[in-house]
């Protein structure tokens, strides 16, 4: 039996920083370490600021803007955005699965010691280490 995954429903209360069940908490600890959990990161932080981003072109470009200007106006306030979610990101992702009944630290710690493993493996297979 693979992953219970959330419905869509649930999954966009997950975003916004809901939690979910308890039959969910492979998927969330899958969702915070795996390869791209960075992506997934940034993806949440986008959604966050989708809404905003609608209203701030509509205005900026009702309010006289040519739609450039207004674009490259809405472009750098995300660009500031993902740096910010970047920077939290660690914190963040450990915090999320804190909420969900892991203890503190511990997204990090899967994650580092998956990135040892690979290592292990990678010295293996080119270096013949054991």
């Amino acid at each position: 039996m693979g992953i219970k995954r959330p419905n869509p429903a649930r999954w966009l209360y997950y975003q916004f920083g809901g939690t979910l069940p308890a039959d969910y908490r492979e998927w969330v600890l899958r969702d915070a370490t795996c390869s791209t959990w960075v992506l997934r990161v940034c993806v949440r932080g986008m959604l966050h600021i989708l809404p905003l981003i609608a209203v701030m072109f509509a205005i900026l470009y009702w309010a006289g803007g040519s739609w450039p200007i207004a674009l490259g106006a809405v472009l750098l306030g995300v660009l500031v955005v993902l740096r910010i979610v970047l920077t939290s990101s660690v914190e963040s992702v450990d915090a999320r699965l804190s909420r969900h009944g892991f203890p503190p630290g511990h997204a990090s710690a899967v994650r580092n010691q998956m990135d040892a493993d690979a290592a292990a493996r990678y010295r293996a297979v080119w270096r013949g280490e054991q």
